[in-house]
């Protein structure tokens, strides 16, 4: 996936923000990877690959302003580690997130993008007034690959 460095840009200048090397080159690291779930210390390796000069406290603050303005998603599989990877760009409309399958003995997380809620959310804001905007759904159990295993 491509970052849009105007937008980018813009983006930052709309909050106050400077536009620097850093934190382009963060957000391109997380949207080359677009099927990957990164942490923060996956971002740093990637980055000081390219720039070696780049401390962890920069990738750090860089992802969570980029957390903040909804450019990359922060997510928890349960695992102990917060991951991360791109969220809907900026002038996208808000869209549900695709969803992971989670496999409780190797840790693979494959992600699916049905949305199977809908009728859910329909039932919900014709009952209660309440307008779901977005949900998230992990589902755990076992992947193919340690299924033919056992």
């Amino acid at each position: 996936m491509a970052v849009d460095r105007e937008a980018f840009g813009r983006l930052l200048r709309e909050h106050g923000l400077k536009v620097t090397h850093q934190r382009l080159l963060v957000l391109e690291t997380i949207a080359s990877r677009p099927e990957e779930h990164l942490t923060a210390e996956d971002i740093y390796e990637l980055v000081k690959a390219v720039s070696p000069e780049i401390g962890l406290a920069t990738v750090y603050r860089t992802i969570q302003l980029l957390n903040e303005l909804h450019l990359i998603d922060r997510i928890n599989f349960d695992d102990g580690f917060v991951r991360y990877e791109m969220g809907s760009a900026p002038n996208q409309k808000q869209e549900h997130r695709h969803h992971h399958l989670i496999c409780m003995k190797c840790g693979k997380v494959i992600s699916f993008r049905d949305d199977l809620l809908e009728e859910l959310e329909e039932k919900i804001a014709s009952t209660t007034g309440f307008t779901v905007v977005n949900h998230e759904v992990k589902l755990f159990g076992c992947c193919a690959a340690c299924r033919k295993k056992t």
